[in-house]
């Protein structure tokens, strides 16, 4: 089922975790966009989210366009994303802020379907 926001559930889970998980944290974006029109409203969104991102300590850690699979299906995503933040509640912060709010439409209008995992360091690589 597509989805694109984050459910009240999901984030007051997210919230509880970051009460203990204070180490740093690579957001996985997963990206299926709406058409072209979602393309060019996913870049409006980006270009008023970074600034904000940057300010919480985040960084884009890659950003790229998905290509032919090599084992399995072709993918389903058109873009792969990863931001790293130095904390779950650094996240947190920068998606509740009013600021951050205020153009979020831009980035539910742009997405068909979207998924966001918190990733944590693998021990020992």
């Amino acid at each position: 089922m597509p989805t694109v926001d984050p459910t009240p559930d999901q984030i007051r889970a997210l919230a509880a975790e970051a009460r203990t998980a204070t180490g740093p944290v690579v957001m996985v974006n997963l990206l299926r966009f709406a058409g072209e029109e979602g393309r060019a409203s996913y870049r409006a969104y980006a270009e008023q989210a970074l600034p904000l991102l940057h300010r919480a300590g985040a960084s884009v850690v890659y950003a790229g366009e998905a290509a032919a699979a090599v084992i399995g299906p072709d993918p389903w995503w058109h873009e792969v994303l990863l931001v790293r933040y130095p904390s779950r509640q650094a996240f947190l912060d920068a998606v509740m802020d009013p600021e951050y709010q205020s153009f979020t439409h831009l980035r539910t209008a742009a997405l068909e379907d979207a998924r966001l995992v918190p990733t944590d360091p693998a021990p020992g690589l």
